[in-house]
């Protein structure tokens, strides 16, 4: 395990090292539609062997979240949001791994594997945690931000949504994206890849590289922060990246 630990760290550490380099290498070709094909930069990485400096917690009370085996651990009971604090620009793809624990634990509870992009407080456009002790984790305190939400497995792993948030509290539901069929809810005890694209207008959503969800916006977000999202669950997310896609 030690030795596991330390092998992860070096990588991380010469990823670092890369990514400080002069001009950041273009890693991959992405395939956005049959149409488009854009130049992804790795832009940030972050394994969590560092810490978590770069990572604002916003938590209703009993919940914790912290680092364990090199990897961001959630466990929630009320509600929690866990921002990246840099502000993203778009267009961007963003990865990472994410593992719903189901070991009998208080919190294992299979549901919302759930996530927010391109965020901003229009009240305080400058700065998104000017309110952050207000959300405090509750679901609903984040009714009036600007953002894209994607909730995976919600509703006891019943449903899985996508919304856009306007910012004025409205937060619509078209049925296209209200599903329910097995393939799109939650698989415990399994590491799940998750791959999210905002490119011109393409917002689109993939797990394990099935695109779940693509929406087309003639009025799309083009920056913001993400922020994991869960509720009264034990999941653990890992290999977190951002590309700028060009």
């Amino acid at each position: 395990m030690k030795q596991r630990i330390k092998n992860k760290l070096v990588a991380t550490l010469l990823m670092v090292w890369v990514i400080s380099s002069a001009v950041i290498a273009q890693e991959e070709q992405v395939k956005i539609n049959d149409t488009y094909t854009a130049n992804a930069s790795l832009v940030y990485l972050d394994s969590f062997e560092l810490g978590m400096e770069n990572w604002k917690v916003e938590q209703m009370p009993g919940g914790t979240v912290g680092l364990k085996d090199g990897k961001m651990e959630i466990t929630d009971i009320a509600g929690c949001t866990v921002w990246l604090m840099k502000e993203l620009q778009g267009p961007l793809m963003i990865t990472y791994e994410a593992y719903v624990i189901d070991e009998g634990g208080p919190q294992d509870r299979v549901s919302d594997l759930n996530c927010f992009w391109m965020a901003k407080d229009l009240e305080n456009p400058d700065n998104l945690f000017a309110n952050s002790a207000e959300r405090g984790g509750k679901f609903s305190n984040y009714d009036h931000l600007r953002l894209y939400y994607m909730g995976v497995g919600g509703h006891d792993n019943t449903k899985t949504r996508f919304r856009r948030y306007s910012g004025d509290g409205e937060r619509p539901l078209l049925p296209k994206y209200d599903l329910s069929k097995e393939k799109y809810l939650i698989e415990a005890n399994t590491l799940t890849q998750i791959k999210i694209i905002a490119y011109n207008g393409i917002i689109q959503y993939y797990r394990d590289g099935e695109l779940i969800i693509e929406y087309n916006d003639p009025n799309a977000y083009s920056s913001g922060y993400f922020g994991i999202r869960t509720v009264n669950n034990h999941m653990t997310i890992d290999n977190f990246k951002v590309y700028s896609l060009e």
